[in-house]
């Protein structure tokens, strides 16, 4: 018991820590939601100039419905911010813990998720401007006005892009499973038919739901997959040899 408590006293300091830190990241996510919550009009004139359709006239449906999208604007952008300093708060934490050789894992490991997420979002915003075009285009030429709601428009892409964002960040999921022996790359080799369905569904669950966008949306997802089985494998070899 004595032991125990001793291990626990030692902790403490880190626990005050990431206290401090997790309040930090709070005080953070406060500042970044009134900030936007503020410019959210500067910003959604940006969103609108970097996807601007000719064919489509963004309206509203209600009096008041521009500080809902404010609120929203506010809150993602709070999350963009907070979420990254939180997970570093806890990297922190556990780093204490760590072999030199997994601090070092772990460390290379940040940039690359920020860059797959950030790649991610890009590449769904990019498509998601492609295709509402085209979806704008198939109404005109059918006769049909596009008059879009602004919220329903903006969160489409914010959440989708976002959303995409995340799942870029897959490799690194199957990496860390490979590391942990829970799979292998022959296992993945094996299942990855199955792979592939589970992408396919998960993208079709995105807007929009037209069959070029999947595809587009799909297709980097499978590449992705290809390249962490194929560069764990080269690892695994390297390992072996050695």
């Amino acid at each position: 018991m004595e032991e125990l408590n001793k291990k626990i006293e030692k902790f403490l300091p880190f626990l005050e820590d990431l206290r401090h830190r997790l309040y930090h990241g709070v005080i953070l996510f406060i500042i970044f939601f009134v900030g936007g919550f503020i410019y959210a009009g500067a910003i959604l004139k940006k969103i609108l100039s970097l996807i601007h359709i000719e064919q489509v006239t963004i309206a509203t449906s209600a009096p008041f419905q521009f500080i809902d999208i404010a609120m929203d604007i506010g809150f993602f952008i709070a999350i963009m911010v907070s979420v990254p300093y939180i997970i570093y708060s806890f990297y922190i934490f556990i780093v204490p813990a760590l072999t030199r050789k997994e601090r070092m894992g772990l460390l290379k490991s940040v940039p690359l998720s920020a860059g797959l997420f950030i790649i991610g979002f890009s590449y769904g915003f990019f498509i998601l401007s492609y295709a509402l075009e085209l979806l704008a285009s198939i109404n005109t030429n059918l006769g049909i006005a596009n008059f879009w709601n602004i919220g329903q428009f903006l969160s489409q892409i914010l959440i989708t892009s976002a959303l995409l964002g995340l799942v870029f960040e897959f490799p690194l999921l199957l990496t860390l499973l490979i590391k942990l022996d829970i799979t292998t790359p022959q296992i993945l080799k094996n299942y990855r038919r199955v792979a592939y369905v589970l992408m396919v569904s998960l993208t079709a669950l995105l807007p929009p739901t037209d069959g070029i966008s999947l595809m587009a949306m799909t297709l980097p997802l499978v590449l992705l997959y290809e390249a962490t089985i194929l560069l764990n494998n080269k690892k695994r070899h390297a390992w072996t040899r050695s």
